[in-house]
């Protein structure tokens, strides 16, 4: 299959430089690579100019089209005509040299899949379990593999606000298990959405969904989004096989107040474009868990090395969520 990749980025030259070397590694090569570059200076251009990709094509884009969605559709609109799958890749990442070959080749195994992503590995601790396994309340268990659930979701166990849905679907009240709880078991799960730094889909549908514009800049949750509505098209799976690294460059985020307004504001958007008129008791439990993350954020504030950050962070969320009261995203209004 031929397929682009395309990779957005924003003042992330050296992050950007690994990922291109480990794609000029990889046993398969895509046919096109489109860098669509959101920075204002030259130093991601400088950087790319000195890069020997035959393939490569570099654009650097103007406030008009800078933010991830903006980034995102523009370069589809450079896509090749040939192109069957586009692959999209964050800035930050570094692949395993079998990525493509393994993404690529389960569009093959799975011939109904409109969009496949690949596995973030080492994000947490999985251990083989075997049925001698005493297992703990702060255990998750799947496929023959463990891993914690981590403190935030104990304590949504304990209110009984954890998701029973499978990694990768979104319960009615939102806050779903995301897929770092697939286990790296090589596998190939069916899912309703998945992270978009490390995505690709059938360019077809592309054709005819486009990525947001409410998201903008930085674009928290943008991936859920796009995935929530192509999931109600076709079907999309997540090759666990088909590995890379996340090294969360922390070049190009967001302060920490807006970061944590776009975790409940975009939040709750994604939540709608799923379940638009969700029932009384879904609406509760998405304010209880809106409330109960908040608290645990500003708790942090007092008890981690980072407590400025927890704090402005923490009023950020705090802001957000009083804001959907008086002004509410319109869902769709954004979309192309």
């Amino acid at each position: 299959m031929k397929f682009s990749l395309i990779i957005c980025t924003y003042n992330r030259p050296k992050a950007l430089l690994q990922l291109l070397e480990s794609v000029g590694k990889q046993t398969m090569s895509p046919n096109e690579i489109l860098i669509i570059d959101g920075s204002q200076g030259e130093k991601t251009k400088v950087a790319v100019e000195n890069i020997s990709f035959s393939s490569l094509s570099y654009f650097q884009v103007d406030d008009q089209n800078r933010g991830l969605t903006k980034q995102r559709n523009f370069g589809i609109s450079k896509v090749g005509a040939n192109i069957e799958v586009v692959c999209f890749l964050d800035d930050d990442v570094v692949l395993e040299q079998d990525y493509f070959e393994l993404l690529l080749n389960t569009y093959q195994n799975y011939p109904e899949a409109i969009g496949i992503g690949g596995y973030i590995k080492d994000v947490v601790e999985w251990v083989p379990s075997n049925e001698s396994y005493s297992v703990q309340y702060d255990d998750y268990i799947k496929d023959g593999y463990v891993r914690k659930l981590g403190s935030r979701n104990v304590l949504r166990k304990k209110f009984n606000l954890l998701s029973q849905e499978a990694p990768g679907y979104m319960p009615k009240f939102s806050n779903g298990l995301s897929t770092s709880f697939l286990p790296p078991s090589n596998k190939t799960y069916r899912v309703e959405f998945f992270m978009g730094g490390v995505s690709s889909f059938k360019k077809e549908l592309l054709h005819k969904l486009k990525f947001s514009e409410y998201f903008e800049g930085y674009g928290l949750y943008e991936d859920m989004d796009f995935c929530l509505r192509a999931s109600k098209i076709g079907q999309l799976y997540v090759n666990t096989a088909a590995k890379l690294d996340h090294y969360h460059e922390p070049d190009g985020r967001p302060n920490q107040f807006d970061y944590g307004k776009m975790v409940i504001r975009n939040g709750w958007y994604v939540w709608r474009v799923k379940y638009p008129k969700p029932n009384f008791v879904s609406r509760l439990k998405w304010h209880v868990i809106a409330l109960l993350l908040t608290l645990v954020r500003l708790s942090n504030s007092l008890n981690s090395s980072q407590k400025k950050a927890a704090f402005t962070e923490s009023i950020g969320r705090i802001y957000g969520w009083w804001s959907l009261m008086f002004s509410a995203p319109q869902i769709g209004k954004n979309e192309k």
